[in-house]
């Protein structure tokens, strides 16, 4: 991201998504080339292999009836439900590539209005609700503990939504704040420090990368020849990349700490605070994860707190300013905390609250659910002008900090209801 961030603001942001684009279809090369080395992990296990595993407990029996699938009566689709579905995909897929191809060129699948609504959000509108009407009737057909189960998903997912609606205004407003309204040149020993950091958070994961790897090439490379070349050329081209952008930066007298740099933060985060975190759910003081979930959106919350304090100095309407640096630094900080408090433990509980044939349906539903809080995280940040013009850019930034503290709260209280609903899953 570093990378990327430095070649588009620098270069040309077509070089910037180009680069983004190269090591994508590099990563999916390598991932082709050398999937066998997983051997049979991920695979569809055996029948008599999974029946195998099936706990004794009363206790162990209850926690995972959800996932044995003898155990749990299927609930086949019916053709009504099989004409929503069809009629929600094609729709969606439509919508999908219609929306981007609707702004670059004249041509519009719904070039039409229903009301004040222009057909695009109509038909999207329509199709969630549709899709919203076959969750609720497909899930109110099961058995009580699976449909009890499923419920918490979709309780867990709603809390999501508004997640990655706050937590992805870090690809649009938040950066935006970080071009327009922060103070981004060094001087002095604030250029010392700068530089030594980026070179810190670039380097140093590079050269225990590379040596993991060198160890992995020397382990693989007799069976996956080309998806070690392959990936062999990717980083050398990284290094590459990396050593001409840390010899501009030294050059540079007086350094502008680019504005996608910040986004950087997030991975550094995640990278060193992750095993605490993980630490955290081995030990005793392991919450449940209606806390969990409540635990990270007021840690969201408070980083949009920061960032809404930072900016209290800027003017309604103003289009730029000079705040300081460490508001967006505590800002990714807390909403990192956030994220690990949220993401990964959502996705831990969709596997283990419902049975194996059902995973693939129920982590559609969960990304769709990150998809729509995408979806709102842009539309909400493309107001930033609109807000701050009206009212403040603080104003915009705390109702990123009460709807997700409120929402925390809100999780919380849920909790014995949640747990009750879950039928001993932990």
């Amino acid at each position: 991201m570093i990378l990327c961030g430095y070649l588009g603001e620098s270069v040309g942001w077509s070089y910037g998504f180009g680069l983004a684009g190269i090591f994508m279809l590099v990563g999916l090369l390598q991932f082709y080339f050398t999937q066998g080395i997983f051997g049979s992990i991920g695979l569809k296990p055996k029948k008599q292999a999974a029946l195998e595993t099936v706990a004794e407990s009363p206790e162990a029996i209850v926690a995972e009836a959800g996932n044995d699938i003898d155990r749990v009566k299927k609930n086949p689709f019916s053709r009504f439900e099989v004409l929503i579905t069809i009629f929600i995909s094609v729709v969606s897929l439509v919508w999908v590539v219609n929306d981007p191809v609707s702004k670059i060129t004249s041509s519009n699948v719904f070039n039409f209005s229903v009301g004040s609504m222009d057909g695009s959000n109509f038909a999207i509108l329509v199709t969630l609700a549709l899709f919203v009407f076959l969750l609720i009737k497909r899930i109110a057909q099961y058995e009580p503990l699976l449909r009890d189960r499923m419920i918490v998903i979709v309780v867990l997912a709603f809390i999501t939504i508004f997640f990655w609606a706050s937590f992805e205004q870090a690809g649009g407003s938040m950066t935006i704040f970080a071009k327009d309204y922060t103070d981004r040149v060094l001087e002095g020993n604030g250029k010392t420090m700068f530089n030594i950091a980026n070179t810190l958070i670039t380097v140093v994961p590079m050269l225990i990368i590379s040596y993991v790897l060198v160890k992995l090439f020397g382990q693989t490379f007799k069976k996956y020849a080309l998806g070690n070349i392959i990936l062999t050329v990717g980083f050398i081209l990284i290094w590459v990349l990396v050593i001409m952008m840390l010899a501009s930066q030294y050059k540079d007298d007086k350094p502008e700490v680019p504005a996608s740099w910040f986004g950087s933060l997030n991975a550094l985060f995640i990278i060193s605070l992750g095993p605490l975190v993980s630490k955290l759910w081995e030990s005793r003081f392991n919450p449940p994860a209606t806390i969990k979930n409540g635990i990270g959106m007021i840690l969201l919350g408070i980083g949009f707190a920061a960032l809404a304090f930072g900016a209290s100095g800027i003017p309604p309407g103003a289009k730029v300013a000079s705040v300081s640096m460490m508001w967006l630094v505590l800002a990714y900080l807390f909403h990192t905390l956030g994220e690990l408090f949220i993401s990964p433990v959502g996705l831990s509980y969709v596997s283990k609250l419902v049975p194996g044939r059902m995973i693939g349906i129920m982590f559609g539903i969960w990304y769709l659910a990150i998809a729509i809080g995408n979806k709102l995280a842009g539309s909400m940040g493309g107001k930033i002008d609109e807000i701050t013009a009206k009212y403040s850019m603080q104003d915009f930034f705390l109702i990123f900090t009460l709807i997700p503290m409120g929402l925390g709260v809100l999780i919380m209280l849920l909790t014995p209801v949640v747990k009750r609903l879950m039928h001993g899953v932990r």
